[in-house]
């Protein structure tokens, strides 16, 4: 549900700009920027409520699972790095951008399962080391899609990065270039992994498939 309030706001005109999203008109187009603005504030709120009335757990645990998620929502993790997008700050560190505009919430997504689960201190740290890169990847071939894919197979315009001037791994480094740091940071991803307790195919499988995406 955040993921979706992101992309609704971050489809709007005074962010991307973009009439499509999964093959279908972007909220905003649909029901109008009014409606799309309460929509995305609707569904994080929700989120929130879900995870605070439903999830089963020790309530610690629970507790802080959702501060790792608002945590990388906020101004240190997804919205801070939209700021530094949208207002044309990225001109530094691409990578530090994207750690923060999209593998925060990637991260989270980790974090707050090891945090239900009561796991904390050194054993958290190569499932966070996994995730970060995993951040990476998934930015790096979105990056790479937006020049290479169409809109009937991305279900959103490509090109949209292009056309608002915006710093992509692609943009910097070249198509090639940013293909090799895809894999190189997979194969971080997976080195990872190799060092963290319990099962990690699963996890192995998602860090494979993000690699690989077409869409």
């Amino acid at each position: 549900m955040i993921h979706t309030y992101s992309l609704i706001h971050d489809d709007l005109p005074a962010m991307d700009d973009d009439d499509l999203r999964r093959g279908k008109p972007t909220c905003h187009v649909a029901f109008g920027e009014d409606v799309a603005i309460l929509a995305g504030d609707g569904l994080f709120a929700e989120a929130l409520r879900l995870a605070l009335t439903e999830q089963a757990g020790e309530p610690a645990n629970v507790l802080a699972a959702v501060r790792e998620i608002v945590a990388a929502a906020g101004v240190n993790g997804m919205v801070g790095g939209q700021f530094l997008d949208v207002a044309g700050h990225g001109s530094g560190d691409i990578r530090r951008l994207h750690e923060l505009k999209t593998g925060a919430l990637i991260t989270a997504s980790v974090g707050s399962v090891l945090a239900l689960e009561g796991v904390n201190g050194p054993a958290t740290i190569p499932f966070r080391r996994f995730a970060a890169e995993l951040g990476v990847v998934f930015q790096i071939v979105d990056d790479i899609l937006d020049v290479t894919g169409d809109d009937a197979q991305l279900g959103k315009p490509s090109g949209s990065d292009v056309r608002h001037g915006k710093r992509t791994y692609v943009s910097v480094h070249g198509l090639d270039r940013a293909r090799e740091l895809a894999r190189e940071s997979h194969a971080e991803a997976k080195a990872a992994l190799a060092e963290a307790d319990g099962p990690t195919e699963r996890l192995g499988r998602i860090a494979d498939y993000i690699l690989t995406r077409e869409k």
